[in-house]
C-alpha cells in the first residue's frame, strides 16, 4: 500500500494481507540499496498470523519517493512519520544491515513506539570500507560486486539455500542494480557517519534480539555481539557459517528467531 508520510508518497508492503488498525503491527527496515522484498518472508508470516505488517521502502528506495534521507537519524524520522500515516503507535521493529542502524536510532529516540527490537546484521559503529565508499560515490559498478561479495559466506557462493528456488548472489545483484542512482552511496555514507550508535544503545528500553553471522565479514560478529553487553535486556543468536544476508542466506533461523521477539 501507500502512505503519505512527510509529503512523500511512500509504498510499504503489508505482507498480502489488509492493513487493519488495532491489530499488534512488525515494522522491517532494510538494509543499503534494498527495498522490501528482502523481508517477503517473515512479513508474509506475521500477516498471515494476526499481524500488521509494515514493510517499508525507505524514502528514495524501491517505489517510494524520493530523496533518499542522508542520515540514519533521517531515516528513523522517515520510518516513524511511516507509522503514523499508517495508524502504528507501537510496533516491534526489525531491520538489516542500514536498516538495523535505523531501528536503534528509531528505539532510542522514540522509546514509546517499539515494543521490541530485532537487530540483523548489525555493529556498531558501522564502519565502511573506503574502496566501496569510493566505487559507489562515482557510480560504479564495483560497488554492487563488492556488496554482494561480502554479503554472504563463502557456502553461500556456492548456492544451496535451504528453500528451493532461491537465487541469493543474482537476486541481490538485481535488487542493488535497480537501486536509483546515487542512493547506494547516501546509504553507505550514513552507516559510516553515524557517531550515535552506543549512546543510542544506551537508552533502549525494549526487549532486544540481535542475530549475527559467524562468517559475516560486513558486520562481524564480534563487533555486533559487544552491542549486547550495552543494550538493558538483549539477547544474542548466533547463525554458523552464515555471512551478512541473513535473510536471504538462513531464512528459516532468522523467521524462527523472530517469532520469539515480536
Amino acid at each position: 500500500m501507500y502512505l503519505e508520510a512527510n509529503n512523500k508518497k511512500i509504498f510499504a508492503y503489508t505482507g498480502a494481507r489488509p492493513h487493519e488498525i488495532g491489530l499488534q503491527s512488525v515494522v522491517f527496515i532494510h538494509g543499503t540499496g534494498m527495498d522490501h522484498t528482502v523481508w517477503l518472508l517473515p512479513s508474509r508470516f506475521f500477516a498471515h498470523h494476526n499481524f500488521n505488517v509494515l514493510a517499508t521502502d525507505l524514502p528514495g528506495h524501491g517505489n517510494s519517493m524520493g530523496p533518499a534521507p542522508p542520515s540514519i537519524e533521517h531515516m528513523a524520522d522517515e520510518v516513524v512519520a511511516a507509522m503514523d500515516a499508517a495508524g502504528i503507535s507501537s510496533s516491534a521493529i526489525v531491520g538489516h544491515s542500514m536498516g538495523s542502524l535505523i531501528a536503534l536510532s528509531l528505539a532510542a529516540r522514540y522509546p514509546t513506539r517499539a515494543r521490541s527490537l530485532a537487530l540483523i546484521g548489525t555493529s556498531v559503529p558501522m564502519a565502511v570500507h573506503k574502496s566501496l565508499l569510493s566505487s559507489a560515490s562515482k557510480g560504479e559498478p564495483a560497488a554492487i560486486d563488492m556488496l554482494t561479495y561480502w554479503g554472504y559466506s563463502k557456502a553461500a557462493h556456492l548456492g544451496g539455500n535451504e528453500n528451493p528456488g532461491i537465487w541469493m548472489l543474482g537476486n541481490t545483484m538485481k535488487l542493488l542494480n535497480r537501486a536509483k542512482s546515487g542512493v547506494i552511496h547516501i546509504d553507505l555514507e550514513a552507516c559510516n557517519n553515524y557517531k550515535n550508535g552506543l549512546k543510542h544503545a544506551e537508552k533502549i528500553q525494549c526487549p532486544t534480539l540481535m542475530i549475527l553471522g559467524k562468517r559475516d565479514i560486513m558486520t562481524p560478529a564480534k563487533i555486533g555481539s559487544e552491542l549486547s553487553e550495552i543494550i538493558k535486556n538483549s539477547r544474542t543468536v548466533f547463525l554458523e557459517g552464515a555471512g551478512h544476508s541473513l535473510m536471504m542466506e538462513r531464512p528459516n533461523d532468522v523467521l524462527d528467531e523472530l517469532i520469539r521477539i515480536v
